[in-house]
């Protein structure tokens, strides 16, 4: 079993204590870093608005990014698809051609 340690990450200056793998205590880190840098890019082009909005406009970015990255993946799953399917289809025909050649 992997061992687990507690930490404390601060998204929108507010503290989150967590309990999770320490293999992944670097990539929680960086990713509440890089939330934090989104909210605060959101946060200083609309001065007049209040943190949940910054929350918002930057989990709607993340999102449009992982639909994206999952689009591309299942694009390149497809072709890959295709590819096999072509490959089956050029083993079938060379089979059956060389049989009906006899």
């Amino acid at each position: 079993m992997e061992e687990q340690q507690s930490i404390q990450i601060s998204i929108a200056d507010r503290s989150y204590p967590l309990r999770i793998p320490a293999a992944d205590e670097e990539k929680i880190r960086a990713a509440a870093k890089i939330i934090n840098e989104k909210i605060n890019l959101y946060k200083g082009r609309y001065a007049n608005r209040d943190t949940q909005d910054a929350l918002s406009m930057a989990l709607l970015q993340f999102v449009i990014r992982l639909i994206e990255a999952e689009q591309r993946e299942e694009a390149v799953r497809m072709v890959e698809d295709l590819n096999n399917l072509d490959n089956l289809l050029d083993d079938y025909i060379k089979v059956n051609l060389s049989n009906s050649a006899i």
